[in-house]
């Protein structure tokens, strides 16, 4: 026989209340020590209702997750037209001094280039002196020579 039964049974055959609500608090005790967490389990509401709260954390949770990703995207956006600035800037900078540097780097290589080309000159201003001096003294000696063979000849002749 089941233990409804049995309880059942005992109930019926129970001389007046007092026995029956002895009978009664004796099988809620016994039902409590077969089963000793019968008040810990969960009803199939409680997981249901468990169910929907962590559903609603789950939505809330990617509701901050999304918006601290958005957030973090326009800071990171911010920051790097801050650093597209910054590097526009410096190449700008860096242009400028690198054409200042271009300038005075051709203005110093004109200068250079003038001054070789004015020693050039001087130089050929030299050789062009050498060479008339070296042509005079060539037709002097030349002269020279020229007379001292006329003077041995003439003298050679009898002449003088």
């Amino acid at each position: 026989m089941s233990v409804a039964l049995q309880l059942y049974q005992q109930l019926r055959d129970a001389p007046d209340e007092d026995a029956r609500a002895k009978i009664i608090a004796t099988a809620f005790e016994q039902l409590e020590d077969r089963y000793p967490n019968l008040k810990n389990v969960a009803t199939h509401s409680d997981v249901r209702e468990s169910e929907l709260r962590l559903q609603k954390e789950i939505v809330e949770a990617e509701g901050r997750l999304r918006a601290e990703i958005k957030e973090l995207e326009g800071r990171l956006q911010a920051e790097m037209k801050e650093l597209e600035g910054r590097l526009q800037t410096e190449m700008k900078d860096l242009e400028i001094r690198l054409m200042t540097e271009m300038k005075e780097l051709e203005s110093r290589l004109q200068k250079q280039i003038k001054e070789v080309d004015y020693r050039i000159h001087q130089v050929e201003l030299k050789v062009a002196e050498t060479k008339s001096e070296l042509v005079r003294w060539v037709v002097s000696v030349g002269l020279l020579q020229t007379s001292l063979i006329v003077g041995v000849l003439l003298k050679v002749s009898g002449l003088i």
